[in-house]
């Protein structure tokens, strides 16, 4: 089987190649490299940019996620219906209907923190692609009852910020960040605040805590489309210098008079900020939840990547040791564009496999009476029938889904369509549906009822993440009420069936040819 994603050209990288589809299958380079080519393929541009064509192209203003086909993915299942009963529901066909389903959830220890819907809008940090939207998504968010973290870096990378003494005492962004969930929150939902390494060292969490009543705050290993920090590009010598002095590490370095006069010339045209990355141990660790706790947190979360099995398990240990209060584990294969290309696609575990490990590992921690956090899986889920199969596949731990690249896409493109309604340029797409926001966007009806005069002031493209969440909800309940599991909670490993062998065997999940054997026989006798 060829797992090849088209090595050395992709749309990502804004690269092709001179032949086309007549390529060397291990090296992805064109059958016939010819001298005097200009150099279409990431190996020839590598040749002019360097590394700058490490990173999905234009960087900052797409988002990308993995182009690899793995051996098996969540396609491999399919979802188990059935004729008979219900359950969490009388058993009536006039009571017994998807409307009925119930999709809310809690995550906390204790149970507390509600959720409307089950999604949680996973960490996006200081890039600008998710601070142009953010207003948009965090609103719609909000709106729907669901959760969202900001990101790492946020504060550091705010221009205007203010460090004092090494501490953070002032970041408009981050402000903005928050308000922008808080004031069209309701009773169910959340925001919390990331931190990395820079983050914690200028004490973050500490002061969105106590500033603004952030309740949850969630330390960060690390996630799904790379293995390394996160990084940005920054386009000005100031800002660069303004980076390293808070502690970054840019490259080239600002400060070299060489470097300088090079900019300057114009040889290159950005610099690179990079994170460091964390050195997970449980003394360390423990000792930052009891920080966390002493400061007022009253939720703390973690969040882990597509890293090896024993990084998974430490993971779950240390959430199960530390009575955290929700897990996300993000497999490979998911992202927002901001990692480097090749390692977005070559790197990690991909979600099927890193949720089969999870499943197993909970399982041997369950067995012993230990406490399983609540947990969210994500890496790539977008659409209804994924978020089935994300609870089925590790039942009953999962408790909500985490996504990222869709419900940002959801932002743009309802602010994109948005704006357009709004200047009197309704888009050839969307002509047939009517002229005004309220013909166009089939939930903005509903919005404008419940918000009355407060939807002037709405980000328009709330309305379209509201709008996408509203039709998984509805798709999700349609799933659920066909399997005739009227809760998140009924949702069970053998809702679900294996197409393969292959994925029988990765998952646990019983092969569909094998799929309730012992019913089978007790009905024929």
């Amino acid at each position: 089987m060829n797992f090849s994603i088209g090595t050395n050209a992709s749309a990502a990288t804004q690269t092709r190649l001179r032949t086309g589809d007549n390529r060397c299958p291990q090296s992805g380079m064109c059958v016939t490299c010819l001298d005097g080519c200009p150099g279409l393929c990431e190996i020839g541009k590598s040749a002019v940019r360097g590394k700058e064509m490490l990173y999905p192209q234009p960087f900052g203003k797409t988002t990308s996620a993995a182009q690899k086909k793995y051996p098996v993915d969540y396609s491999h299942f399919s979802i188990m219906g059935t004729a008979v009963g219900a359950i969490g529901v009388e058993p009536d066909p006039d009571k017994a209907i998807f409307p009925a389903v119930d999709l809310s959830t809690s995550i906390g220890a204790d149970g507390s923190l509600k959720l409307r819907l089950p999604i949680i809008c996973a960490a996006m940090g200081s890039t600008d692609v998710a601070a142009n939207n953010w207003e948009h998504l965090a609103a719609g968010v909000a709106l729907a009852g669901g959760g969202i973290v900001v990101g790492e870096n946020v504060c550091a990378m705010d221009p205007n910020a203010e460090i004092k003494d090494g501490r953070i005492i002032s970041s408009p962004n981050m402000e903005r960040r928050i308000k922008s969930f808080q004031e069209w929150a309701g009773d169910e939902g959340f925001i919390g605040v990331q931190a990395n390494v820079e983050d914690t060292r200028i004490g973050v969490q500490e002061w969105v805590i106590e500033k603004y009543g952030v309740e949850v705050v969630e330390l960060k290993w690390g996630q799904g489309a790379k293995d390394i920090g996160g990084e940005v590009k920054l386009n000005s010598l100031e800002r660069a210098l303004q980076l390293k002095s808070r502690g970054y590490i840019v490259l080239p370095d600002p400060e070299d008079p060489t470097v300088q006069e090079a900019f300057k010339a114009g040889a290159f045209k950005e610099f690179e900020r990079h994170s460091r990355i964390g050195m997970v141990e449980w003394e360390s660790f423990k000792e930052r939840v009891d920080q966390l706790r002493a400061a007022g947190a009253k939720y703390i979360t973690l969040k882990t990547g597509a890293y090896r099995p024993a990084d998974l398990a430490r993971a779950i240990k240390f959430a199960s040791d530390a009575k955290l209060d929700l897990l996300t584990v993000d497999g490979a294969g998911g992202g927002t564009g901001m990692s480097p290309w090749r390692m977005m696609n070559e790197w990690g575990i991909p979600t099927v496999y890193l949720q089969a490990l999870l499943t197993k590992y909970c399982d041997r921690l369950a067995a012993k009476g230990a406490y399983i956090p609540p947990i969210a899986i994500a890496g790539g889920l977008t659409l209804e029938d994924h978020m089935f199969k994300g609870f089925a596949l590790s039942a009953p731990y999962i408790k909500a889904i985490g996504m990222s690249r869709s419900p940002l896409a959801a932002a743009m493109v309802g602010k994109t369509v948005g704006e357009a309604i709004k200047q009197g340029k309704v888009l050839p797409e969307y002509k047939k549906y009517g002229e005004t926001i309220e013909q166009i966007f089939v939930c903005a009806a509903e919005l404008k009822n419940k918000l009355g005069k407060d939807f002037d002031r709405l980000p328009v493209g709330a309305v379209g993440v509201y709008t996408y969440y509203e039709r998984l909800a509805q798709g999700l309940r349609q799933l659920m009420c066909g399997a005739r599991k009227f809760a998140l909670q009924y949702i069970s490993r053998d809702d679900v069936a294996a197409l393969t062998p292959e994925a029988a065997r990765i998952s646990g999940i019983k092969y569909i040819m094998d799929v309730d054997e012992e019913e089978v026989d007790q009905i024929l006798g």
